[in-house]
């Protein structure tokens, strides 16, 4: 297999390294195979692809949706982002925990985010191109999002002061969330 998949601390998330090959024009990888990704445990048919172009210290997130849940593969095609995948699903083991790497145009990492899990990420680069395949569309009105700063939750942002949207500024902490806008 030339693509190296490994769950990280949650369950269902993976971070996904694709053997990259390179020579003096340049490189070339895959960046979705569908056989070898559901090898792996990634077996969801996407069906809408995402491009976001953010300035260092824009931090996205954290966000999901409830009755359209979205399984996202993020990678970044320029810069460096931190990227976050946080467990919301009620009743769950590893309910309100965290999991993160840097994902880079150098290191050329995917992270698989299913469903029933918060995403967001922090632009660490001057700016960043992050792409991202979705197992469902983006449904407006289905959107719901946890505060970035959640004490509770914890993440360890290399970022001190994001910059972020007004509506990820409002968000609530999880502890306020009522458990029907989580998915279970």
């Amino acid at each position: 297999m030339d693509v190296n998949i490994k769950q990280l601390s949650l369950p269902g998330v993976f971070l996904i390294e694709p053997i990259c090959f390179e020579d003096n024009r340049g490189y070339f990888m895959e960046t979705f195979h569908q056989k070898k990704y559901k090898a792996a445990g990634i077996d969801h048919p996407f069906v809408q692809d995402n491009h976001s172009h953010s300035s260092q210290g824009v931090l996205r997130g954290l966000h999901y949706q409830l009755k359209h849940p979205q399984g996202k593969l993020i990678y970044a095609v320029t810069g460096s982002i931190f990227d976050v995948a946080v467990d919301i699903r009620s009743g769950s083991s590893t309910f309100g925990q965290w999991t993160g790497a840097e994902l880079s145009a150098d290191n050329k990492r995917q992270i698989y985010v299913p469903h029933g899990f918060a995403h967001g990420f922090v632009v660490l680069s001057k700016s960043a191109d992050v792409i991202y395949k979705c197992t469902d569309l983006y449904t407006p009105g289905d959107e719901y999002g946890i505060l970035w700063s959640d004490p509770e939750i914890a993440i360890n942002w290399p970022v001190k002061n994001p910059i972020l949207s007004q509506k990820d500024l409002e968000n609530p902490t999880l502890s306020q969330i009522p458990e029907s806008h989580l998915p279970g």
